[in-house]
């Protein structure tokens, strides 16, 4: 369609005028938030740094970690709300390690010597003089040297945990930061957990000793692992289900077009499902699994910053909806009953990929020299069955690994690069 020139320079005066006060008034009604990159990047870069040796609950290094998350929430106008100021102490016994002992010709079992580890939790609250509140949190020690849970085979080295889980801490402080424009109607705690990596020792702790009353509490929300958001700007949020409210809601906070992978358990290995257990909604978000997981090479320098203000400011949008809600029903969902909930008698030796929400389950990394890797199996496979079994998703897979026993031998099928594979996995 051809417009005289006159009409065109009218037509173009009169769009300019509508959008600059469509601006305006976005400008005007538009949240008073904001991603200090500097801050955010200060805050990564000390905690996982060498200097902090990998933050190892028990450890001097994680009492620096946690000195330096008190006196962040102190910088930014947070009170205490810890047993001890901003801390919370505990102390646990982690399981014991199965020693092998030879005695002669004969090989036994024996339990090895457990000593106490003492760690602290860091909280702080912003309040709003209301009888609400809204809980914030995320794990701030990692594997130290190298635990049980490291999947570096090649010795002792430092494990600094950027992503995981530096990333969820340098979130929570930013959050922090413009907590006041964000929240009007509800109080917020801020809680650094330790001891997430030795069994969410943290979380188990505050939600027994609690230092606000549990029955006022909103929601939780938790960051864990937020720093590689990927091409596809994929953000995996867990808990949806836990209350009939989330779904509208991470709808309505989804302004700029993230793809979301949702999952509805409550349950899952982060500090959420501490409250969840609490009958408390919760939300756990997570950019997914990487190459670096657990190993030395979690570094600063692959953080995607970008990424990470894409997960704050949808994370504040949230904040400033939930803040509007008066109340948040609880829901419990389908893994509650812990009696169904499949005993692992087996394992594949995958990481699988969390943000995969096509049919099956993907490989996102293989453990060595076990039976994955040993069948032949690659990163980027999707397995699809499992002997009888058919595998459409996490919860069909995990289910799996509680039918077969130690040594036996499945013929497994995969899809590898769109062509169907069988191979032959004997399990341990």
């Amino acid at each position: 369609m051809m417009f005289s020139s006159k009409i065109a320079l009218k037509c173009v005066a009169f769009s300019a005028l509508i959008l600059t006060v469509f601006t305006a008034c976005q400008e005007k009604e538009s949240p008073q938030y904001s991603f200090n990159q500097n801050a955010v990047l200060a805050d990564l870069n000390y905690l996982a740094s060498d200097e902090l040796g990998g933050r190892e609950t028990g450890t001097k290094e994680e009492e620096l970690a946690a000195a330096y998350i008190a006196n962040r929430f102190d910088q930014l106008g947070l009170q205490a709300a810890g047993e001890e100021g901003y801390f919370q102490s505990f102390s646990k016994k982690p399981h014991p390690p199965i020693q092998k002992m030879n005695d002669g010709d004969s090989t036994r079992f024996g339990m090895g010597v457990v000593k106490e580890i003492t760690g602290k939790n860091v909280i702080a609250k912003f309040e709003n003089q209301s009888d609400s509140w809204i809980i914030i949190g995320a794990h701030y020690d990692h594997l130290g040297m190298g635990d049980e849970n490291s999947l570096h085979t090649e010795g002792h080295a430092i494990h600094n945990g950027a992503d995981d889980n530096a990333s969820g801490v340098a979130l929570m402080l930013s959050l922090a930061e413009d907590i006041q424009a964000l929240t009007k109607n509800s109080n917020v705690l801020f809680i650094a957990f330790s001891g997430e990596e030795k069994g969410l020792w943290g979380s188990n702790t505050f939600c027994d000793r609690p230092t606000i009353p549990l029955d006022q509490v909103k929601c939780m929300i938790n960051f864990d692992m937020v720093g590689r958001m990927n091409e596809e700007n994929t953000l995996a949020i867990y808990g949806n289900g836990t209350s009939p409210a989330w779904n509208s809601e991470l709808e309505v906070a989804n302004t700029d077009s993230l793809k979301l992978v949702l999952s509805e358990s409550g349950v899952g290995p982060s500090d959420h499902t501490s409250f969840y257990l609490e009958d408390i909604p919760v939300l756990h978000l997570f950019t997914g699994q990487h190459e670096d997981y657990h190993r030395p090479s979690d570094d600063v320098e692959k953080i995607n910053m970008n990424g990470m203000k894409l997960v704050n400011d949808y994370t504040a949008r949230l904040i400033q909806q939930v803040d509007q809600l008066e109340q948040m029903a609880f829901t419990k969902t389908k893994d509650e009953d812990n009696e169904s909930a499949p005993a692992f008698k087996v394992t594949l030796g995958v990481i699988p990929d969390y943000l995969f929400d096509g049919e099956g389950m993907r490989i996102d990394g293989l453990r060595e020299e076990r039976p994955a890797q040993n069948a032949g199996m690659m990163k980027g496979d999707i397995v699809v069955q499992m002997g009888e079994l058919k595998v459409t998703d996490m919860q069909s897979y995990m289910e799996g690994l509680s039918i077969f026993e130690p040594e036996d031998t499945t013929l497994v099928d995969i899809i590898r690069d769109g062509q169907a594979m069988e191979l032959e996995v004997i399990w341990d």
